[in-house]
């Protein structure tokens, strides 16, 4: 098993930055891919970036693209969001998930991860 435990979110005014962690403990010498997932009131919960855990190998949606940064601290089992210029649709409950499967994709949908944290709030004014 693995567990995850999200950090980092909050407040933050429109163009402004935020860094999320999520810690990693139990299995995580299993961990392949690692992702970032995000849900805004009354909408679905929507893919924001995927990182390879061995090789740091990274994919963003669109929607991210330029503004976010995944990234990882093998030592200290740590996935990182470094979000700037952050916009007010970026507001969302932000979660991250792992998965031990060895896969050549890191296109993963939620339901797909094997671990899940129970996520974050980003609020960001305008």
């Amino acid at each position: 098993q693995v567990q995850l435990v999200e950090s980092g979110g909050g407040l933050v005014q429109a163009g402004g930055s935020l860094r999320l962690s999520c810690a990693a403990s139990g299995r995580t010498f299993s961990i392949n891919t690692m992702g970032w997932f995000r849900q805004a009131p009354g909408k679905e919960r929507e893919f924001v970036a995927a990182i390879r855990w061995s090789t740091g190998t990274t994919y963003y949606a669109d929607s991210v693209k330029g503004r976010f940064t995944i990234s990882r601290d093998n030592a200290k089992n740590t996935m990182y969001l470094q979000m700037n210029s952050l916009k007010p649709e970026d507001t969302a409950i932000y979660y991250c998930a792992a998965d031990s499967r060895p896969s050549s994709s890191l296109i993963r949908r939620w339901d797909e991860y094997d671990y899940r944290g129970q996520g974050t709030q980003v609020t960001v004014s305008s």
